[in-house]
């Protein structure tokens, strides 16, 4: 398909600048190829999956980004010590570093990425828009924040040097600007090792769309159909399709046209991506253009049954594309299963991934063309491994196609409904729920889905009670099982067993063990068969329909129970019977909602100061952003235990508030 130039020498060995599930995805091409592969590591990911999958790992010393993966001369020095001789950057970090690129080029190292010049062309997105103007791409025009006033507003921050919803903040409110800049300052220099930021119009209920570009050395330049991005959450994307419905297609050919120029205006090579934001009338406007490989990437792969990291490969060797892209086919849609709490302010998650399996799937990402739809998972984890707090939470990336929009809806919601997601608190249901909601499935929808349905699609899951006896049961069955003794003759009474219970979250389950098996005591349920592992119930507010419950329980103490069903998959934490009273908080306590590092305090903040509910007070990183922790209550700040810098664990007193005030000092 694509013709060879022996203008550049084979890659034999490529090192991967990058970790998790993009490291994993490019090894797997590697292997295809026959070519070898090396990871570099931080020690928080000593023994992640992608270290477990090269042929070898250099270790970067430290665990925050600034001193591991954003260590261009670290990484070069790695590649060169393992014997590598190509560079493989993935996505965020120092992937669209133009500085890291030239590096690598001069240590005598092949960079899979564009040339140096394109990419700092595009790197500054000031810059970019500049360049795209001059180019004849119709562009929202930037807002100088110092000079704002409020007919500018709602502003968009932005990290000039990367993306991925890092540095990002709507402005709606003039008086928050300063704030909202020097919080997305710290995000960017966390994520990227570049604070600079910029505002532009935030455009109400516009889609973000954008095309894949792929670009040789030849003068060929591929624009590979639309993918949709709209659905998004912090400005990170959580489900994206290709190609993006209800377009005209004159919109498409516009988009087309203008994600080509785009590239030729800088001299691409190698595959890249030009956003755009399609307003509410249908007018386009450029957003950037990212110069890598995008984490949405597979959903084109799928549709046009390419190998793009093999393009990626074959254009750094020198090869020519062919005239013209094989044609689309089918519909491919692709949902990030985050390790967070949707219902929580979206609260990265972090501890154990027991299990993450997804029956029927198909290895990626250039599976055979049929039109029976088929499943694909990208992930950089396994059954065991640990969800730590200094990176991105995304635990897999799960890719449907289908011939159709509603075939392949409707197989990625069954099959994020049956897979094993033991471990973290998760946004599957609510991704199940987004891909069923009526205004989605109809194409009715924009970048502001989910400040609109958020609450709605994150109520409780009604089977939660179902599920709590399935838990209680199957518990008591492994008790059972696990203290049984020979029965002796005579020793059988004819006398009830009293009444057990269990308690998970708000519901507290009774039940007894009868000579026939067990009883509970609500209306609503009738125990069919219990095993340790399997609870069958006829469940009367579902018609007394029969369900199963596939129930699996981790930990000693506190005991993580996961219980699988049709009707929805429940983590549920067992309530101990007597409760460690020493471990209340006291009332007014501000705790750390998550594991991380405090980055700032709010400005004035000491002991002795009023605050009120809900306002921001400290400022922890995790997971590569800032999230805000706020006053639980109206009143005197009594006690400050945060520190910036101090690294904190979950649950960890930040601060107390108290409604009386603090009594003067004599």
């Amino acid at each position: 398909m694509i013709s060879t130039d022996t203008s550049t020498a084979l890659i034999s060995t490529v090192l991967v600048a990058n970790r998790g599930e993009i490291a994993c995805r490019v090894f797997r091409t590697c292997r295809e190829r026959g070519i070898g592969t090396v990871a570099v590591y931080s020690d928080a990911d000593a023994g992640a999956l992608h270290v477990r999958e090269a042929d070898a790992a250099v270790r970067l010393p430290g665990a925050a980004p600034a001193e591991t993966y954003l260590r261009s001369d670290l990484i070069v020095k790695a590649a060169l010590a393992a014997g590598a001789d190509a560079v493989h950057p993935g996505y965020g970090f120092l992937s669209e570093n133009a500085e890291f690129a030239r590096a690598v080029l001069d240590a005598g190292l092949v960079w899979i990425g564009p040339p140096p010049a394109a990419i700092e062309a595009m790197a500054s997105k000031t810059r970019a828009k500049e360049l795209m103007g001059a180019a004849g791409v119709p562009l929202l025009a930037p807002v100088d924040p110092d000079a704002a006033t409020e007919s500018d507003l709602p502003l968009l921050l932005k990290a000039a040097a990367g993306g991925g919803g890092r540095g990002m903040r709507v402005v709606r409110e003039l008086p928050e600007l300063p704030s909202e800049l020097k919080v997305a300052a710290e995000e960017a220099r966390s994520a990227f090792g570049d604070g600079e930021v910029f505002a532009e119009p935030y455009v109400e209920r516009g889609r973000h769309v954008e095309v894949q570009i792929l670009a040789d050395a030849h003068g060929t330049v591929w624009a590979l159909g639309t993918r949709d991005c709209s659905l998004q959450r912090r400005h990170q994307k959580v489900i994206e399709e290709s190609p993006a419905p209800g377009l005209s297609d004159e919109l498409r050919a516009v988009l087309r046209e203008a994600a080509v120029a785009a590239a030729r205006t800088v001299g691409y090579r190698g595959a890249g991506t030009v956003e755009f934001l399609i307003s509410a009338a249908g007018r386009p406007y450029f957003l950037e253009m990212n110069t890598r490989l995008q984490v949405e990437h597979p959903v084109t792969e799928e549709v046009f049954g390419l190998d793009l990291v093999a393009l990626q490969l074959d254009i750094a060797e020198g090869a020519a594309l062919p005239p013209d892209p094989p044609p689309a086919l089918g519909h491919a849609v692709e949902a990030r299963l985050y390790a967070e709490d949707p219902s929580n302010g979206w609260t990265p998650q972090a501890g154990t991934l027991h299990a993450l399996e997804f029956p029927g799937v198909v290895p990626g990402p250039e599976a055979a063309v049929s039109a029976a739809p088929r499943l694909r998972v990208d992930t950089g984890y396994a059954d065991g491994d640990t969800v730590g707090v200094h990176y991105d939470p995304l635990l897999a990336k799960v890719v449907v196609w289908a011939p159709t929009r509603a075939g392949a809806l409707r197989k990625l919601r069954h099959a994020l409904r049956r897979a094993r997601v033991h471990g973290p608190v998760t946004n599957r249901e609510l991704l199940v729920r987004s891909l069923g909601h009526p205004d989605f499935v109809a194409g009715r929808f924009d970048t502001g889905f989910y400040e609109r349905h958020l609450d709605a699609l994150t109520v409780p899951a009604p089977g939660e009670w179902y599920a709590a006896v399935a838990a209680a049961l199957a518990d008591a069955a492994s008790r059972s099982t696990r203290d049984a003794v020979p029965a002796r003759i005579g020793g059988w009474r004819n006398v009830g067993a009293p009444a057990q219970s269990k308690t998970y979250g708000e519901h507290e389950v009774r039940y007894r063990a009868t000579r026939d098996g067990f009883e509970v005591e609500a209306e609503d349920v009738r125990v069919v068969a219990v095993t340790p592992g399997s609870v069958r119930l006829e469940v009367g507010e579902l018609d007394g329909v029969v369900r199963h419950f596939a129930v699996r329980t981790y930990g000693d103490e506190i005991h993580e129970v996961h219980v699988d069903s049709a009707i929805g998959s429940y983590r549920l934490v067992a309530r101990p019977r007597f409760p460690d009273s020493g471990r209340r908080a006291e009332p007014g306590s501000l705790l750390a909602p998550m594991p991380g590092t405090v980055v700032r305090l709010a400005d004035g903040l000491a002991e002795g100061v009023a605050v009120t509910a809900g306002q921001p007070l400290v400022w922890l990183e995790a997971m590569k952003m800032n999230h805000p922790v706020t006053a639980p209550a109206s009143g005197t700040l009594t006690a400050l235990h945060a520190v910036p810098g101090r690294k904190v664990e979950v649950g960890a007193l930040l601060a107390v508030v108290s409604d009386v005030p603090e009594e003067p000092s004599s």
